[in-house]
This record gives C-alpha cells, structure tokens and sequence, in this order.
C-alpha cells in the first residue's frame, strides 16, 4: 500500500525567477494558451440581434423497419398503444390482438426551428429511442408532427435514420459504440407553418453580447459609429448596459444590408481574468489577462510507503505443530527538498512557462490554482466546475 500526501505547492514563475529547479525529460501535464494574433473578432462572432433566434420544436412518432432491435410491446405498453392506434386509423383492427413485433420503437423526435423559415423548407431533426429498444440502426420514422411551445405543428418529419453507433452481442460478450439509440435525419422535417413575424417588424434594433462587459459593449458601439460616420454622416449606436447596444434606424439602407455590413465589423473584445478548471477532467483553461501578485511558494513531497511481506513459519517434524503465517510490515518515509520562492507580477506566458518546466499533473494545478486564490495572490475569477 502506498500513499502520498503533497504539500501545497506553487511554481508560478519559478524559471523566470531562477529557482534552478530541474524540469523533467518527460512533463506530466502541459498547458499551451491559445491567444488569436491581435484578438480581433467580428461583431456578428461577440454579439447577437434580439429576436433573431431559433425556436424549438418536439414531437412523438414511431420507427419501422428495425431488425429486432425495437421495443418490447410487454414491457413499452405505449408502444403497442401508438401501434394499435396507427393502424386503427389505417383502417386495420388489431384491439384484440397480441401484438408481437420487435421492429417498431417509439421515438422522441426534436428539432430547431430557424428563425423566419418559409413554408416548404426543410430541417434537419434529431430522433431518440423513448422505449427499451437496442438500437434504431436501419429504421425509418413514420410521419411526425413537431409541435411548438405554443402547441401549433409547425413541422412534420420523416423518413431514414442516420445512426452512426452500433451494438453487437453474444451468449457472453456485448460490443457497444457510440449510441445505437439515438440518430439524425438530415432534411427529415418539412416546414408546415411560419412563426408570426418578420425581420421588418422587430420594434428595435439590439446587438446583445454573448459575454456581456461594458468595455466589449462600448468598443461594439464605438466600431459601429465609426462606420456610421462614414457612411451615414451621423452616430448610430449607443451601449444600453453591459450586454446590449441599441441602434437606430437609417431610412436610407435596407435592414438586413446594415445587419450584414455592421456584423463584418471587427474589434478587440475585453477578456475578463478568469482561470477555469474542471476537477472531473483535469483541464485548466487560464485567461490571457491573468496576474500573480508578489506571493512566497514553496514546493516538496512527502511520500509515506508502506510495505507488507508476510512470511510462512513451518513447525518442526513431528511437532504436532500449525503452520502461521507471520505478519511483516516496513515502513519508510521520504521527503523531497522543498523550494521557497518570492514571485510577483506573473503574466500568462509565465505561468504557462512555469507548469510546463515542472511537469505537473493536472490534480497539481488545481491545488495550487486554488492555494493561490485563498492566499489572494490569483488578481482573476476561479471557476471550479
């Protein structure tokens, strides 16, 4: 048995500091920042316009043609419901029949609605098994109405299934990849009905940030008066809060070219200091904005190992004795040197610099990204999810 207890431990900035610690052949862990050459985004990749949305839709149906895989009737008993009831309509009476088929399932069918979709286009939808079926590989969905939030069908999807997982079984293995029980339908669902309104009819024009800050908010604004000067000859743009800008109307240009034009605009979006971490994965994603005030660290291990060999103890030859067997433990205790360091004013390239020399693994980062957060020395938001 063997346990190791680590000390809390930071080496933010250890290299650059010249605390001469070894970096190893091999690291455990690695960070690499990802930071776009100058940062610049277009507003229509930092900002959406209000109201312009999709709309979801779901609707209930059935899937044919399945090789055995579908749901037991016993035991999916609104599977042999929705059966019976389909072909009662299609004129065929099977009330006082015991269905037996393993070829149907019943399905979940899902879909996102685009935003002003004509009538006639087409969607794709997403279907998945609501019964005890094994797979739906080689099925074909029945006509499904997809209803809205508002209970008005606005779509009907059918047709071939698109499963890429795959389920294969024996007397005593099962072989499972990817999810059998769920596929896509691509253009599966026709548009029946349009969602009341128009891009004409929007009361006002509002870019609302997917990160929301007043400085993006106000760069948003000021990259759009620019071009509104230039085209215009006059401001058009005014940041509302910290998530939306507000924008009025030219009478002279038509709204989806100023939509278009506006949307192509680029500017240098704020990232706010913020490190992320995912103690189920390991990953650690920092900001580029990230600093390190002046903090004393240290680094060492302590590892405790003990060990079990038991031995045999035989009796003497006629003895009347009983073989035993005799407990025998050894227990050492090992403790690396550790390091005291002064570090401050670290950037995002340090401390990346820093976790790549010593080859930490990803449980190390997160403890000693949260050490230095209680110690108030991490100037960013600590996200631990």
């Amino acid at each position: 048995m063997r346990a190791s207890l680590r000390v809390a431990r930071v080496v933010l900035g250890l290299l650059a500091l010249g605390s001469g610690l070894a970096a190893p052949s091999v690291p455990a862990f690695a960070v690499a920042p990802v930071i776009a050459t100058g940062g610049y985004a277009r507003i229509k990749d930092v900002a959406s316009l209000k109201g312009v949305r999709d709309n979801q839709i779901v609707g209930y149906g059935l899937v044919t043609g399945l090789q055995g895989t579908g749901d037991t009737l016993r035991n999916a008993q609104f599977t042999e419901q929705s059966l019976q009831s389909m072909l009662d309509r299609m004129g065929i009476n099977v009330r006082d029949a015991r269905l037996r088929t393993r070829n149907v399932a019943a399905v979940m069918v899902t879909a996102d609605l685009p935003p002003y979709v004509g009538a006639g286009s087409r969607i794709d939808v997403t279907v998945t098994s609501l019964g005890d079926a094994t797979s739906l590989r080689g099925g074909t969905l029945l006509m499904t109405p997809l209803s809205g939030g508002d209970g008005n069908v606005y779509a009907a999807a059918q047709g071939p299934l698109a499963v890429s997982g795959f389920s294969a079984q024996g007397q005593a293995e099962q072989l499972t990849q990817g999810v059998p029980t769920a596929g896509r339908i691509p253009n599966g669902a026709l548009i029946e009905r349009e969602v009341p309104g128009a891009f004409r009819d929007l009361p006002e024009l509002v870019f609302e940030l997917k990160n929301p800050d007043f400085k993006t908010a106000t760069m948003v604004a000021d990259a759009i008066n620019a071009y509104a000067m230039g085209r215009f000859h006059r401001r058009i743009a005014s940041p509302r809060d910290q998530r939306s800008v507000v924008l009025q109307r030219p009478r002279d240009m038509i709204l989806p070219r100023l939509v278009a034009e506006i949307g192509d605009l680029t500017i240098q979006p704020d990232v706010p200091a913020r490190v992320v971490v995912d103690q189920r994965t390991g990953t650690v994603v920092i900001g580029r904005n990230v600093q390190i005030s002046t903090v004393a660290v240290t680094h060492g291990n302590l590892t405790v190992r003990v060990t079990e060999t038991p031995e045999v103890s035989q009796p003497a030859p006629f003895s009347n004795g009983q073989t035993t067997v005799v407990p025998r433990t050894e227990v050492a205790a090992r403790e690396e040197q550790g390091r005291l360091a002064v570090l401050g004013g670290s950037d995002l390239q340090t401390l990346v610099r820093g976790l790549n020399q010593v080859g930490l693994k990803p449980t190390d980062i997160i403890a000693i990204l949260q050490a230095v957060k209680t110690a108030g020395a991490l100037q960013a938001e600590l996200v631990v999810q």
